[in-house]
């Protein structure tokens, strides 16, 4: 009895370790949490499995319970409940697909795993998944390195996970010792703002011809690209169009900006292409923020409301020559958004954000770690936009 208690603090203090350590918003730390599935495999019953994976799961999303008080305004017991709800999935797979076998029966089990957490419906939640260390491990790999990391994290599960930890632990170290800062593609900004909960909720006027000076300011020449963050103009109306494309003539400047786009059903969180030549949607969002932006049930009960997901549609867009991949700010956390993008060989990832309610967690830096691990992997220029 006391060995057995012993094993299971150990194994949740593993979790713990992988969990806050891999997740903590610095890319080069996500290779630790491949050991989480070598903590599961070796749970010695499935209520140990179920306890691990919420450990690992807690201690990653961590900063859900403050962000979750900031954003609704809520008590944090409510911030706490919604940290719970939001494991569920992630707690149910890796205890349902468990098995005390071992050898290549387990690593078959967590092949599943690794798949249902990455594609929806439980991808929707799949937030921490440790394939998105592929791009420290491998950078400039791309399927091949995707590939390798599943084959890893599978090896993890059996008794050659010695070798296998050997491996990701040389290839680690190699890596860091490699690191370089990525540079931006010519003629493409990023603009980062502190602007807190008045970014797309403020929509007068004054504040439009603000973003106007800002993505102005940020350009190098003409030709210029410059990515404002999600919600950046906030309700897109025909009087902001015609603001900004006056403001915007003669100029040689392109910006992407987010926005929303709101009917009587709901609305769509978009990106916008904006030039003296016009303005377009270029993207709508794959998968808005569960609970807070999505919220399918609302259909029940009264026909709209929230925001819409689009899930599979619209994986890249073409912004001035070149084919981007668009990923806004929750599919930063998942899997599919930018792995499906990669489908399309697009030239550069453009990632845009609005995390004002994350304040001093680690929300938004673990969603800049994620995003640079993808594009390091697939050597894809990124180019980052958050308003914080």
């Amino acid at each position: 009895m006391r060995r057995d208690l012993v094993r299971n603090s150990v194994l949740l203090g593993a979790a713990l370790a992988a969990g806050w350590i891999g997740w903590c918003g610095n890319p080069l730390a996500l290779p630790m949490s491949a050991a989480f599935p070598f903590i599961w495999s070796v749970a010695r019953d499935r209520p140990s499995a179920a306890m691990a994976s919420a450990t690992y799961f807690l201690a990653a999303s961590r900063g859900l319970p403050h962000g979750a008080v900031a954003f609704y305004g809520s008590n944090l017991l409510s911030g706490l409940l919604l940290w719970l709800i939001a494991s569920a999935a992630f707690v149910s797979v890796h205890s349902v697909l468990w098995t005390e076998r071992s050898g290549w029966r387990l690593a078959i089990r967590y092949l599943l795993v690794m798949f249902l957490m990455a594609v929806p419906p439980f991808g929707i939640l799949g937030w921490a998944h440790p394939i998105t260390a592929a791009g420290v491990l491998f950078p400039g790999w791309g399927w091949v390195g995707l590939g390798a990391m599943a084959a890893s994290l599978l090896i993890m599960t059996t008794r050659l996970r010695p070798a296998a930890a050997i491996a990701i632990i040389g290839l680690w170290l190699w890596s860091a010792a490699q690191w370089t800062t990525q540079h931006l593609p010519s003629s493409w900004y990023g603009v980062e703002l502190t602007l807190g909960a008045s970014l797309g909720r403020t929509n007068n006027l004054e504040r439009q011809r603000g973003l106007v000076a800002t993505a102005r300011a940020a350009r190098r020449g003409k030709g210029a690209v410059v990515v404002l963050p999600e919600s950046a103009i906030g309700f897109w109306t025909p009087t902001v169009e015609r603001l900004w494309l006056r403001e915007l003539r003669a100029s040689g400047l392109t910006v992407v900006a987010g926005a929303s786009v709101v009917d009587e059903i709901g609305y769509d969180n978009v990106l916008l292409e904006l030039s003296e030549f016009g303005a377009r949607i270029i993207y709508r969002e794959r998968m808005p923020v569960p609970g807070s932006m999505w919220q399918p049930w609302q259909s029940l009960i009264d026909g709209g409301g929230g925001a819409r997901a689009y899930f599979f549609s619209n994986p890249v867009a073409e912004i001035a020559g070149k084919r981007v991949a668009p990923v806004i700010c929750y599919e930063q956390l998942i899997v599919w958004p930018v792995v499906q993008s990669m489908l399309y060989d697009p030239d550069i990832i453009v990632a845009v954000g609005n995390g004002w309610w994350t304040g001093s967690t680690s929300i938004v830096p673990i969603q800049r770690a994620s995003v640079e691990a993808w594009s390091r992997l697939f050597h894809k220029p990124l180019v980052f936009s958050v308003n914080t």
